[in-house]
């Protein structure tokens, strides 16, 4: 199979940090942390014994040990930019994590200072890489739904959910107008990032809407706080096209011979019932169809740790001078019009995008 693919990682004392660590450790054949930064000692000591990785004080040590094929970034947007300054100028390509700059003025930063200046750099974005994004995408691309103008996403907030909108709308960089509101209600107190709930009462619901016009395409974000984590409420996707619709796993089309066509997207899992090949997705079927094929098997991983190593694949293929798949322009609009959002929900007024300087380099 050939080398793994190294990489190292800035930061350690976040969730998502660990997600990178516990893909290489499933995949140590296609994956190799090569170092981490953590500047805290007691933490780093602590990550090298959980881990067992080798972790550096700062970025010249680890650069003066290691030699990575990228870096990851796995810390807050605003210590990110510092961070990808510094690669930038050394010729290291980076992997960041969302967003990759707290604010309009920051996003602006980097597109005059790393993008305009060729800096090799990509977006950790993994939402469009789930199991089952990829397989309700490939489904918009065979053409079967016709042209896609309408989704609805309720999955995740303000950028991630952007990003899935422009995916599955096949939207770049035009004008949106945003109207936008919030709807507060009751409901029981749920998990949130502390664990599960620890007495039974009744907490204000915030939900968030907002209707995104692309002219003659039509986004629509809906949001409620912890909702990701709820036990009381689901996430919900809904494509809809000239032919036919998904709405979450049901797929209904009518053909061009006036055929009523419908389908459920199914999971197939090996290790259920008397299977004993191990416990993993295998990948998504539409009918008779394979819509996904999982290519990390027999690897017992989850949906958002087989969208980051999707993302660690590209970014392999991108190190070694191949396409990106998800750069500082894409995340830059992304960021962009979710702060929009957050503003038409904040003000209720309308608010209309505007052309920025990334959207030149795409």
């Amino acid at each position: 199979m050939g080398k793994p693919i190294t990489f190292s990682i800035v930061g350690g004392g976040g969730f998502r940090a660990q997600y990178f660590l516990r893909i290489a450790q499933a995949l140590p054949e296609q994956f190799c942390i090569s170092g981490m930064v953590i500047r805290d000692e007691s933490k780093g000591r602590s990550m090298e014994d959980l881990w067992k990785v080798t972790t550096y004080r700062s970025l010249d040590q680890l650069l003066e040990n290691e030699q990575p094929d990228f870096v990851v970034l796995s810390i807050n947007a605003a210590a990110a930019i510092d961070y990808m300054l510094q690669l930038a100028e050394r010729g290291i390509p980076v992997l960041t994590e969302t967003p990759p700059a707290p604010d309009l003025d920051g996003l602006l930063q980097l597109h005059n200072k790393l993008t305009r200046q060729g800096a090799r750099i990509q977006i950790a974005e993994q939402y469009q890489f789930h199991p089952i994004q990829e397989a309700r995408h490939k489904i918009i691309m065979s053409g079967q739904l016709g042209n896609v103008n309408q989704v609805t996403v309720s999955i995740s907030q303000f950028y991630h959910a952007v990003s899935l909108i422009r995916k599955m709308l096949g939207v770049r960089f035009e004008e949106v107008s945003i109207k936008g509101m919030k709807f507060e209600s009751d409901w029981v107190a749920g998990p949130n990032r502390s664990g599960p709930p620890t007495e039974d009462k009744l907490i204000k619901s915030e939900r968030d809407l907002a209707w995104l016009d692309f002219g003659g395409k039509l986004g629509i974000y809906d949001f409620t706080k912890d909702q990701h984590r709820s036990w009381t409420r689901s996430n919900h996707l809904c494509i809809r096209g000239e032919r036919g619709e998904i709405f979450d796993n049901r797929i209904s089309i009518q053909d061009p011979s006036c055929t009523q066509i419908q389908m459920e997207l199914k999971r197939i899992n090996k290790g259920e019932y008397e299977n004993a090949e191990g416990y993993f997705l295998k990948g998504i079927m539409a009918g008779e169809q394979w819509v996904y094929e999982n290519p990390f098997m027999p690897a017992r991983l989850y949906d958002d740790e087989i969208a980051i190593a999707v993302c660690l694949k590209k970014m392999a293929i991108y190190a070694e001078g191949g396409p990106g798949f998800y750069g500082l322009p894409e995340a830059s609009q992304d960021h962009y019009i979710g702060m929009l959002i957050e503003q038409a929900i904040r003000t209720g007024e309308t608010v209309v995008s505007t052309r920025q300087p990334w959207a030149d380099n795409e």
